[in-house]
């Protein structure tokens, strides 16, 4: 809430976001960690590369920060409400990952949503 009343309040905790269960990212002062529903994941330095053009998760320099961040995302998400899985991606259980109600495998483009 200090930040919606005051932009420069300080924070004394990273910033979370979530787009569906299992999709969820966190933003602290140097970095943005997301990980989604199927296990991947992007690592960004937001200090040297702002507009995230440079994915660093798959660097091994960069485990222990992935791992710092990680631990602060949902462990419990809260599910869908039935019939809002527009633009929805989650890993259901039985170990599927799907787009819009329609099962998809791992690594898969998902299409552009028009």
């Amino acid at each position: 809430m200090p930040q919606l009343k005051d932009a420069d309040a300080p924070r004394t905790r990273p910033a979370i976001t979530s787009h569906g269960p299992g999709n969820d990212a966190v933003r602290s002062e140097t970095h943005r960690y997301i990980r989604y529903a199927d296990g991947s994941e992007e690592l960004y330095d937001m200090l040297a590369d702002p507009h995230e053009f440079t994915n660093l998760a798959g660097q091994p320099e960069h485990t222990v920060l992935k791992k710092s961040l990680a631990v602060l995302l949902p462990r419990n998400p809260a599910k869908p409400v039935p019939g809002s899985n527009a633009r929805l991606v989650e890993l259901r259980e039985d170990g599927h990952v799907y787009w819009e109600n329609e099962r998809i495998e791992k690594d898969a483009k998902i299409p552009q949503y028009e």
